[in-house]
């Protein structure tokens, strides 16, 4: 309990370090790992039902052939395709922010070592300190988060496509 209590202070002490876009940084972290697990979530449980019930649906139809039949298959498989690319625009464009915002982070603990330097001068490195942490941890936190979400939406942008070609194969199949 005592080194649960001691990491809590050290995150405290990070996100003061830090300043307050950390905590920004943090929330679009937090919201990018939430569409990360919840798109890995749909692949695994949501969409293989859903397939399925469209294969059923297909399967069951008299008429494969007509121009009616094949623009029912495309609908379906356009349910499908929106349903299995939701929330990647979402997931690129948090990934893609969050680099911006530590930079964000940069140019703020830049504006407090310039503050610290107009009223102390240049002979209190210490004074200075807390703004050169402000300057540097944000683009460091903002840059960690967007490489770690970026191997992941590409794997998720990936299996979404190729459960789209899945899906075009399978009820296609069934046109014999």
């Amino acid at each position: 309990m005592v080194e649960l209590v001691e990491l809590y202070q050290n995150f405290l002490d990070f996100m003061e370090a830090g300043g307050d876009v950390l905590w920004l940084i943090l929330a679009l972290t937090i919201l990018l790992w939430t569409l990360i697990c919840e798109r890995l979530w749909f692949m695994r449980r949501k969409h293989p039902r859903r397939l399925a019930l469209a294969l059923d649906a297909w399967d069951s139809r008299g008429d494969h052939h007509s121009w009616y039949a094949h623009r029912i298959r495309e609908a379906w498989i356009s349910e499908l395709s929106i349903d299995l690319q939701r929330y990647i625009p979402l997931l690129k464009t948090t990934i893609a922010i969050l680099p911006l915002v530590g930079l964000l982070g940069t140019v703020t603990g830049m504006i407090q070592v310039f503050d610290v330097l107009a009223v102390t001068g240049t002979g209190n490195p210490r004074a200075m300190a807390s703004g050169v942490s402000a300057a540097t941890l944000p683009t460091m936190a903002g840059m960690v988060a967007a490489l770690s979400g970026l191997y992941f939406s590409s794997r998720v942008e990936r299996r979404a496509k190729r459960e789209i070609r899945v899906a075009e194969d399978s009820i296609s199949f069934l046109e014999k």
